[in-house]
């Protein structure tokens, strides 16, 4: 798959700014109303200075919903073949996404990662990758760590509950089926040490927050009346 240059995601410009809390408030409110989304914890998203928000991820709302827990606008990374389509790739891009290789390492990736989070700009990152299925939080890829130690930004959990039935892989709309979001505490990554200590930093971190977005998937899911 051709790898698709995340300079399409460097705009900042008030258009942008608009068009993105113009369709963060719709599609917000739709979930609210439509889905009688909720949101708990929200009080431990920090309002100033970056941070990495990191949810479970089920159903291609997940963004969307991720979106809609603050205030503050977000940025996401996005697999490359949402902007195969030349003008679904500008609106992605309005809306702060940038693309990434599914399955590289794709530094150029990585980079914007941390320079947007080094700018102060907050990033969503789904920490199991790809959507997955089922009520069990799958092996973490340590990018989010890794990120996090490098930007100085701390992590945090989100476990979202009942999107899986709301939008499965495959459906054509959006079912009214009830949302529920929980959102943890921060999880910080220490930045010290020497290389090895840094990497069993990581892993650690890694592990902390494998276990912290189960804990919260399932009170998100049960909650949410799955």
């Amino acid at each position: 798959m051709t790898k698709i240059r995340t300079e399409l995601a460097s705009q900042d410009t008030w258009s942008h700014r608009i068009g993105y809390f113009t369709v963060r408030s719709i599609v917000t409110i739709f979930c609210r109303v439509w889905c009688r989304m909720r949101v708990e914890g929200g009080e431990h998203i920090p309002s100033t200075g970056t941070f990495i928000l990191a949810p479970t991820h089920r159903s291609i709302l997940d963004t969307p919903i991720s979106s809609g827990v603050t205030r503050r606008r977000m940025r996401f990374m996005g697999a490359d073949k949402w902007w195969s389509n030349k003008y679904f790739g500008q609106l992605l891009s309005l809306l702060g996404g940038f693309p990434v290789t599914r399955g590289s390492a794709d530094r150029e990736a990585l980079k914007r990662c941390i320079s947007l989070l080094e700018g102060g700009e907050p990033l969503v990152l789904f920490p199991e990758g790809e959507r997955k299925s089922g009520p069990i939080v799958q092996p973490l890829f340590e990018g989010a760590a890794y990120i996090a130690a490098k930007a100085g930004a701390p992590i945090i959990p989100v476990g979202i509950g009942g999107s899986e039935r709301a939008m499965p892989k495959g459906a054509k709309f959006i079912y009214p089926r009830k949302l529920y979001v929980m959102v943890g505490e921060p999880i910080t990554v220490p930045t010290a040490g020497t290389s090895k200590e840094q990497r069993e930093a990581m892993r650690a971190a890694t592990s902390q927050l494998q276990n912290e977005l189960q804990r919260l998937f399932d009170l998100a899911q049960t909650r949410s009346g799955n």
